[in-house]
């Protein structure tokens, strides 16, 4: 007996075709970009259509693409410095678990854009190699007063994800505030941080400085 197809959800399904129609990278990843090297391993979380994985690779990364839905992806299947994986990021065998798609693997540098679960965290600063970068950018409380997501589950608390990074990484920058001009106007929280807290050849311990600006 054939399977019955889920009910739809109308205003889901908008929003999600708006998040797919976006195709120009953040500015926040953009202004961070020179942070990664060319030939440097990229994860793109929840990479939607690859917006951001595309404008790091075109600078010569190596990006892994990961998401429940690839089909916008599908042009990048057997590309040169692209890898494409469908899973389920949430119900799903969890992603950097020892079943999970990217078990064992190290990245130089993530990339999470308009996306939030929180017990992927720990795991995604785990899997980044000594020296990785993490770029995040994603809704804040507060948004629920501009549009979806609207479900605190889905929206970051204040400081939040300096707290995930604390004692871990170096923050390189971070905003947290109304954004109008942005791919999806509302309240967004976004990090820039480097794992190389461990790495100082300074006498008081303290990491080295990065430029801000390339």
């Amino acid at each position: 007996m054939a399977k019955t197809p889920p009910p739809q959800n109308p205003a889901l399904d908008k929003d999600a075709s708006r998040h797919l129609r976006i195709t120009q990278p953040s500015p926040w990843i953009a202004r961070f970009r020179h942070l990664i090297a060319p030939g440097a391993t990229v994860l793109d979380l929840a990479a939607g259509c690859g917006r951001h994985g595309r404008l790091l690779r075109e600078h010569g990364a190596d990006v892994t693409f990961i998401d429940r839905d690839t089909t916008p992806l599908a042009d990048l299947i057997g590309q040169t410095r692209a890898r494409v994986i469908e899973a389920d990021l949430e119900d799903g065998p969890a992603p950097f678990g020892p079943e999970g798609p990217l078990a064992g693997l190290r990245f130089d540098a993530a990339v999470v854009v308009n996306y939030l679960y929180r017990p992927l965290l720990p795991g995604l600063i785990e899997t980044l190699a000594p020296g990785g970068v993490l770029l995040y950018e994603t809704f804040a409380r507060g948004n629920e007063a501009y549009s979806r997501p609207r479900n605190p589950d889905h929206l970051l608390k204040s400081g939040e994800l300096l707290a995930a990074v604390a004692g871990r990484m170096q923050v390189i920058g971070y905003e947290h505030g109304i954004i109008e001009a942005a791919d999806v106007p509302g309240v967004k929280q976004r990090l820039c941080a480097i794992k190389d807290l461990d790495g100082s050849e300074r006498d008081d311990g303290d990491p080295a400085a990065h430029p801000l600006a390339p």
